[in-house]
């Protein structure tokens, strides 16, 4: 069968750049890191959306004018996306609910149909991600359901394709090489290429905490899976594809340690990675500071960072998630996600027109602002039912100040009070301005005080 042309881009695909690790502590070793962050739909997954697609073409089991399935975390899904798009087929995706905000818009950008489903589920749920896409394939007439977890030409993209790449790029001198799984495709194809080339070579396992992944290469078993929020790699399961034979050591990593890490490289190293990138990269640091002997290791920036600007490199996000560190006072203060003191608090004077009021909620995705005087102390609150029920009526008041239009002497705490006392007055419909004698602190709504109790029974 002939095989549906596409652009130029898809070219570009694969011989990503290898390079060194120059401002971590990395012990007696040398780490590179392979930039798959390179590729043109920015990801390693852009090698197995080629490979997939072209040898379904080949065998018949996509035809011209076809729908392309997957179950993804993101990165498969954006793969497989670029290259169906780029060919003429129609692709649909079923997603977890804990995707990013960029992969999914980057997904329907390109003209895929996501449908999003929950990710506090496991295999054999009528809601789990992969039975999920599996139903949708059955129901399409000539769909492919690419199926990551159990298609060969997943290993073997990276068989033929990447493997000889670090191969040639290390000149042939290489002593282990960090991976994730999340497919297992990677490692599966990895370890094919070396044992022919490199038996001696030691693969180890970067595992979200959480995945059952690490305990099994440890026991032999697979336990109860948690949950985490690193993308992409960690599973609940053993993929039908894996060879884990080569598999000497694994590392769980929290999602903290993840999360900080993929932050430190882009600070030291001017490298964007997401957060799988995080979970390589720390546990690729640990192993070289364990090693007694110089070894030459590599691991690979997996996508680009810049599909978590809103979750790895929003310190509001991190904070949310109880995964970035801040001062700790015993009080309500600790509830508040945007301290005033830390320069996170979106606030308008009396003297600010509604229009700015209206740019400030759109651009934070909040309903309800501070209204400060000079002094940095609460004046008021103006919330999105006051700035709709004054301009309703007469557009022209988006022009009005906000002295208009705000709630006056608004309803405080001061943070010694108590948890009841907070519920209390959010019970009102009210959001909790935090103020004192010292000033104001912050804002705690609703979603403030859930991510507190979530915190507390983690």
């Amino acid at each position: 069968m002939t095989l549906a042309s596409g652009p130029a881009v898809l070219d570009l695909i694969g011989h990503t750049p290898l390079v060194r690790v120059t401002r971590f502590d990395t012990g007696p070793c040398t780490l590179m890191l392979k930039l798959e962050s390179q590729n043109p739909g920015g990801s390693i997954k852009d090698r197995i959306g080629v490979a997939m697609i072209e040898a379904a073409e080949r065998d018949g089991r996509l035809k011209p004018g076809g729908t392309v399935v997957e179950a993804t975390a993101g990165n498969t899904g954006l793969g497989l996306a670029l290259v169906a798009r780029a060919k003429g087929y129609r692709i649909v995706l079923v997603v977890p609910d804990k995707m990013s905000t960029e992969k999914v818009l980057h997904l329907k950008a390109i003209g895929a149909e996501v449908h999003m489903t929950r990710s506090d589920v496991g295999k054999g749920h009528p809601e789990y991600y992969q039975d999920y896409a599996a139903r949708i394939a059955a129901g399409i007439d000539g769909a492919f359901f690419a199926d990551q977890f159990n298609n060969a030409d997943n290993p073997r993209a990276h068989e033929e394709g990447t493997a000889p790449e670090i191969w040639e790029q290390t000149g042939h001198d290489v002593d282990a090489i960090v991976v994730g799984v999340g497919s297992s495709g990677t490692l599966t194809g990895l370890t094919r290429y070396f044992r022919k080339v490199q038996p001696q070579l030691e693969f180890v396992l970067a595992d979200p905490a959480g995945s059952v992944l690490a305990e099994y290469i440890r026991s032999g078993k697979v336990g109860q899976a948690g949950s985490w929020a690193v993308e992409g790699i960690g599973e609940d399961f053993i993929p039908g594809i894996a060879d884990l034979s080569g598999v000497r050591s694994a590392y769980s990593i929290s999602d903290e340690e993840s999360f900080g890490t993929a932050r430190e490289l882009l600070r030291r190293e001017g490298i964007l990675g997401g957060s799988s990138t995080g979970t390589l990269f720390a546990a690729a640091l640990r192993y070289c500071r364990e090693q007694t002997e110089p070894k030459r290791v590599v691991t690979f920036v997996c996508d680009t960072g810049t599909r978590y600007l809103s979750k790895v490199y929003n310190d509001n996000w991190m904070i949310d998630h109880g995964l970035l560190e801040r001062h700790h006072y015993g009080d309500l203060r600790d509830l508040i996600s945007r301290r005033f003191e830390e320069g996170s608090v979106l606030s308008v004077g009396e003297a600010d027109t509604l229009l700015t009021v209206f740019q400030r909620m759109r651009q934070l995705d909040v309903s309800q602002l501070p209204v400060l005087d000079s002094q940095h102390r609460v004046i008021g609150v103006i919330d999105e039912s006051d700035l709709l029920l004054y301009v309703q009526a007469h557009r022209d008041r988006f022009q009005a100040p906000v002295s208009a239009a705000m709630t006056r002497a608004p309803q405080t705490l001061p943070p010694a009070a108590s948890l009841a006392e907070l519920s209390a007055l959010l019970n009102t419909g009210l959001v909790a301005i935090i103020s004192d004698d010292s000033g104001f602190h912050g804002l705690i709504t609703r979603i403030d005080l859930l991510n507190h109790l979530r915190r507390t029974l983690a």
